[in-house]
């Protein structure tokens, strides 16, 4: 009988490609690693590992392995959800990775929401991007992911394994403190803030610009979209701002009207064999009530900021 731990420690392996980060996400010690993986090839009884450069690679047994593993894992999602629907009373703890400006609107509202509706839950929330939050999902660190995708560029996933939600299509909009400009590609020789290099949003601002004739010249770069929309209206820089950013407040910034591809979907992520879990299906309410009445609120306050 194969070791559970162990398999998982071997999946790990499979997606963080080094001892040192599976020895990170999984609270060992390498040596601890290193240990586990090869009291499992003594279960085995076939080599698991192979040496290429500074990493190692599955044999194909190994790939074997972690293919049935992701299987029972799957199956242990399932038997949870299905104890979950089995009880009268709604508790437990949802384990969620949201990104920032997700963090600042949808969380909030839906905690509130959750605390009067249904006080057995608890929910625990990371703050992440979603290449870091989408992994997470797959490995198992957090149940419940918010991100975000831009047309044509989107994280690369395990499709099958994951379930997506979307709760808002929102405007992307050009936030210019030049009250001539009205359009991107008048922006070629403006200094821009944007998202850090390889996210999707920096990938996705970037091609617009590249579309529009020029190189935009990125001058700061921050992952916090209130840092972007401050440098914007001080006329430091200018930048894509997403309407979630004026949830409480009124812009200060002229923001031109947005092309019909000049959006950004958020979902909420799980994964499929925990879809239908009574906790999942419930918070997923919650942030749809939040995400109507966020949308609500974001138009009131961009009122006659938009030209």
């Amino acid at each position: 009988m194969y070791n559970l731990r162990r398999l998982e420690v071997l999946r790990e392996l499979k997606h963080r490609r080094t001892l040192a980060a599976v020895a990170a996400a999984m609270s060992y010690s390498p040596s601890a690693v290193s240990q586990q993986l090869t009291l499992l090839e003594k279960e085995v009884g076939a080599p698991l590992l192979e040496r290429d450069g500074r990493r190692v690679r599955l044999t194909p047994q190994a790939e074997i392995l972690v293919a049935h593993t992701d299987t029972v894992l799957q199956q242990l999602d399932r038997a949870q959800t299905e104890i979950a629907a089995s009880l009268h009373e709604l508790t437990g703890t949802l384990r969620v990775a949201a990104f920032q400006t997700a963090m600042l609107t949808l969380v909030p509202a839906t905690l509130t929401w959750l605390r009067d509706a249904h006080p057995g839950v608890r929910v625990e929330v990371t703050q992440a991007e979603p290449d870091t939050g989408l992994p997470a999902l797959l490995a198992r660190e957090v149940d419940f992911v918010l991100d975000e995708t831009f047309p044509g560029h989107t994280q690369p996933t395990r499709a099958t394994e994951l379930s997506h939600h979307v709760l808002l299509q929102e405007p992307m909009r050009l936030a210019v403190r030049d009250t001539a400009v009205n359009s991107l590609p008048e922006l070629a020789r403006h200094p821009w803030v944007m998202e850090p290099v390889a996210t999707p949003a920096r990938q996705w601002t970037v091609s617009l610009c590249h579309a529009a004739g020029f190189e935009p010249d990125v001058a700061f770069e921050s992952a916090d979209m209130l840092v972007h929309a401050r440098l914007a209206a001080q006329g430091h820089a200018v930048a894509f701002l997403p309407d979630l950013v004026w949830f409480d407040r009124a812009p200060d910034v002229a923001l031109l009207a947005p092309e019909s591809t000049h959006r950004r979907t958020i979902r909420a992520t799980v994964r499929t064999a925990s879809a239908d879990h009574p906790l999942v299906r419930t918070v997923l309410a919650g942030l749809r009530r939040a995400a109507e009445e966020t949308e609500a609120a974001v138009r009131r306050n961009l009122g006659n900021a938009i030209r």
